[in-house]
């Protein structure tokens, strides 16, 4: 686990900004009959005219710039020609890198008019996502966010994703330590100043269970049931932390 120091903090918060940036940006473009590659599209173009690269697209051979996952895909969405509808809910991940360095956020999205319970989950995700955010200090430990996320989801009846977990980030997209969103307090590494993370609640508004698709990477709630993800990249401060996927 690296503990980054205050330029490396400096350029993460660089490839952040535009990362929250592009994020307004496709925001605009959100509307029933848009297909999900041109959202892909929007992003792309806009990470390039900064000077920063999409890093999301080749990881592992994944094909688009952006992570764009609709109503019951949980995570690793391919863009493609599925136009999303009114009533839909559409979840924005990816990661821009600039100077060498990560950042990773992901938002979820309404698409015109959504049902009192999606809007509800979606309300929520975002509340467990700083739920988490907020016991984040030195001298706490990882665990101490992951139940933080669970106890919230719990309280307000949604489930957590277990097979996917946040982590850590700089100059590699996913770095040590993993962060679940679920389990025991007080258990798991010592949080230190100058640690990045990715915190990343995935809840479902009815049961946990995912499977895999057979393009081997999108993943759907097994009950077909919605599904909601946000994401911000953090660094642990001296008495708490600091959003470095923000203004």
């Amino acid at each position: 686990m690296d503990i980054k120091s205050e330029r490396e903090i400096h350029l993460m918060k660089e490839a952040g900004h535009i990362n929250y940036l592009a994020h307004k940006e496709v925001e605009k473009y959100i509307r029933p009959g848009v297909k999900t590659k041109e959202l892909d599209k929007k992003i792309h173009d806009f990470i390039i005219s900064h000077g920063a690269t999409p890093s999301c697209l080749g990881y592992e051979g994944f094909p688009g710039s952006a992570c764009i996952c609709v109503n019951d895909e949980v995570v690793h969405g391919i863009p493609g020609n599925r136009k999303l509808k009114n009533g839909d809910i559409v979840k924005i991940d990816f990661t821009v890198r600039k100077n060498g360095y990560e950042s990773d956020m992901t938002r979820t999205y309404f698409v015109g008019e959504v049902s009192t319970e999606v809007k509800q989950l979606v309300e929520d995700t975002e509340k467990a996502l700083y739920e988490g955010l907020s016991v984040i200090k030195p001298g706490k430990r990882i665990g101490d966010i992951s139940h933080a996320i669970e106890e919230y989801a719990h309280q307000h009846g949604l489930s957590v994703v277990e097979e996917l977990v946040g982590h850590g980030i700089g100059t590699h997209m996913h770095e040590d330590p993993e962060v679940p969103n679920y389990g025991p307090a007080g258990k798991g590494p010592i949080l230190k100043k100058g640690m990045t993370l990715a915190i990343e609640p995935m809840l479902n508004l009815g049961k946990k269970d995912v499977v895999l698709l057979d393009n081997d990477w999108t993943v759907v709630t097994e009950d077909k049931s919605p599904s909601c993800h946000f994401e911000h990249t953090i660094v642990v401060t001296e008495d708490g932390y600091e959003i470095l996927t923000g203004e």
